[in-house]
């Protein structure tokens, strides 16, 4: 197929997670046979921090205005197969448009922050990359609405914005760029934590992570990501990398004793949303500490695969077991990771939701 995407970025990571999930997805869907173009915005803080190397690639057109890439972008979707607008893309109302107005192509809505979506709404607010309000429903026109999200907000989809054929595409990572690598010291550590700085992770961040360091003086706690304050509670103990690009993921998980994940605030009062770094740190063989959420259990297996912390003392209590029990859920929660959660699974997973395209909705489902 000719898959066409509008989107937030793939070519920069610094500061999204939309970047590192489109790298992958492509990736599988051009080894399977497909072409990808990527229609991106070109943007200051995404051109200042580029992380995209060549390789098994997309296209990519970066444009300046949406003005100066209309003319292409319906040529593409024109010649398309498969048309897809994701959340957050600057020109998703656009987009949508165009895509809504093609009559050849398959016309999808990717969003791959469902719950901020659903919470803009609730809040009486309309996402700028939403198409223009209808009386059948914002996304009634496409037809097929994938959700990184799945639980109740895939009925929420429907409920809400008129969504016909809504089904779950999560986060998934590509076991080639991210994988097991001899540890680096710069990033040895008792307890690291990946990710952009985010107002609504701070509180479960600070429970979790900092008042542990705060709790370990003689232990070494990493941080990385982009975005941090200057008025970040730091400690002595707590050491900082500021914005780690893929290519440094692998070493970044390979070289400490245990990753934390912290959910961002919506998806976890949703749940069933697991952030792609889920995905990154089990593929690099890494131990796992996260918060919790409805559907955990779905993706890895608590205590088994993944440990949860609800509190500071629960996170030191993970800090504290010992390596051999720490490894032993590593392997298990990597193995699981190349069975159910790599791009190549996600590929076949769309590409059978593009044919479900074809037959007729059931009624109430």
């Amino acid at each position: 197929m000719r898959i066409v995407v509008f989107g937030l970025s793939i070519t920069s990571s610094w500061g999204n997670g939309h970047a590192t999930l489109w790298r992958a997805l492509s990736r599988a869907l051009i080894r399977r046979g497909h072409r990808v173009t990527f229609f991106e915005r070109d943007v200051p803080y995404y051109a200042a921090a580029r992380d995209f190397l060549e390789g098994l690639e997309p296209e990519v057109v970066l444009y300046d205005h949406w003005e100066n890439a209309r003319d292409r972008a319906a040529r593409a979707v024109a010649a398309s197969d498969a048309a897809i607008v994701t959340s957050f893309c600057p020109d998703g109302a656009a987009a949508a448009d165009l895509i809504l107005d093609a009559r050849g192509p398959m016309r999808v809505f990717y969003d791959l922050d469902t719950p901020v979506t659903l919470a803009a709404l609730e809040a009486g607010a309309w996402p700028d990359y939403l198409p223009a309000h209808s009386s059948q429903g914002a996304l009634a026109g496409f037809d097929l609405v994938l959700s990184y999200t799945g639980g109740q907000a895939l009925t929420q989809l429907r409920v809400q914005l008129g969504a016909a054929r809504v089904m779950p595409l999560y986060g998934c990572v590509d076991p080639d760029a991210h994988r097991p690598v001899p540890p680096t010291p710069e990033y040895r550590a008792d307890l690291s934590y990946l990710g952009t700085y985010a107002a609504d992770r701070q509180p479960m961040l600070e429970r979790l992570f900092v008042d542990p360091a705060r709790q370990s003086p003689g232990r070494r706690f990493l941080i990385g990501g982009a975005l941090y304050p200057a008025d970040f509670p730091w400690s002595t103990n707590i050491f900082f990398v500021r914005h780690m690009p893929p290519p440094m993921h692998p070493a970044f998980f390979s070289s400490c004793r245990l990753t934390l994940n912290v959910t961002r605030r919506a998806m976890a009062a949703m749940g069933w949303c697991p952030s792609g770094r889920l995905f990154e740190a089990a593929a690099c063989g890494a131990p796992i500490l996260t918060d919790t959420w409805d559907g955990l259990d779905a993706f890895y297996t608590p205590g088994a695969e993944i440990f949860v912390a609800r509190s500071a003392a629960e996170s030191l209590a993970a800090i504290g077991l010992d390596d051999a029990e720490l490894r032993r859920a590593a392997r298990r929660a990597r193995e699981r990771t190349l069975d159910e959660h790599t791009a190549d699974r996600r590929a076949r997973e769309f590409e059978y939701a593009l044919e479900g395209i074809a037959q007729p909705v059931a009624t109430g489902s």
